[in-house]
């Protein structure tokens, strides 16, 4: 009789030990930023997606131990779960928010930690002459959960204009301007101060179209001098936060972030942090 050594194999678990468990091409390439499940599903469809050479299938098993392309560019992934980092940063103006700039400008990425086996995913972008709040973390679905325009999730800003617009001018933006790419409006307006030719006003809205804050202010014939954003849902830009400088997202806001989105909150690489320390 054949001797048993009292293990169990599960059925269709073949990989070698440490090796992790397959799941859904979608979920692993979000987790890694390329985009939401439902984009990479279009990419998919469109043949866009590769797995070893082969054209990648909607819901195929990949472990992340497969050459994965787009557009014939490897995407770099991590299937094993690891605690989320979150970080927020104060950027200022001259920078822009790509990896890299063929006019060599000085980039957001140039000023945050280095990771290994893993890529900061920025939370939305801000143009060169905007300063303020940049989100980044390493949970490609939070980030791109965030930036989806039917989550709602709201911006602050504080605008520094030339001049004082009249009353009706300014309920106009709330009320609503036509931009070249649809109708537009801020969800709240403040008075912040100022004198002179300059004042300021603090403004909300829940979209990130393209230099969005600015084109409605200029719809009604104001321009913007000045531009800062300070909030992106629950966390704030801290005043102790110089320009250039990045500090941990605390836990109470990370979680915060993760609700805003309807989201479950994972492991957080501060909460590790803190453990390891206590």
């Amino acid at each position: 009789m054949k001797k048993t050594t009292g293990r169990s194999r599960t059925p269709g678990k073949s990989h070698a030990r440490g090796r992790p468990e397959p799941q859904r091409i979608q979920k692993l390439l979000a987790s890694a930023g390329v985009g939401s499940r439902r984009e990479i599903e279009r990419l998919i469809e469109a043949g866009r997606i590769q797995v070893d050479g082969k054209p990648a299938t909607p819901g195929q098993p990949v472990d992340g131990s497969e050459r994965i392309t787009v557009d014939g560019r490897p995407v770099r992934v991590n299937p094993r779960p690891s605690a989320v980092k979150l970080i927020a940063y104060h950027k200022p103006v001259g920078e822009v928010s790509t990896r890299s700039d063929p006019e060599g400008r000085p980039t957001v990425f140039d000023n945050i930690p280095k990771l290994s086996g893993a890529r900061w995913i920025s939370v939305g972008r801000l143009d060169v002459n905007t300063a303020g709040l940049l989100l980044f973390t390493t949970d490609g679905q939070l980030a791109h959960a965030l930036m989806h325009p039917s989550r709602g999730v709201e911006r602050e800003y504080a605008v520094r204009v030339r001049g004082q617009p009249p009353a009706e001018d300014l309920a106009l933006l709330t009320e609503g301007v036509e931009l070249e790419d649809g109708p537009a409006a801020f969800d709240s307006l403040a008075y912040g101060g100022g004198d002179g030719v300059n004042h300021w006003y603090h403004v909300t809205l829940h979209e990130g179209r393209k230099r969005e804050v600015r084109r409605i202010w200029e719809a009604i014939g104001c321009q913007v001098s000045r531009l800062l954003r300070v909030r992106y849902g629950p966390v704030r830009l801290s005043r102790s936060l110089a320009r250039g400088r990045f500090r941990d997202v605390p836990v109470d806001e990370a979680r915060a972030l993760y609700e805003s989105v309807d989201m479950p909150v994972p492991r957080l690489a501060i909460e590790d942090r803190k453990r390891r320390r206590g």
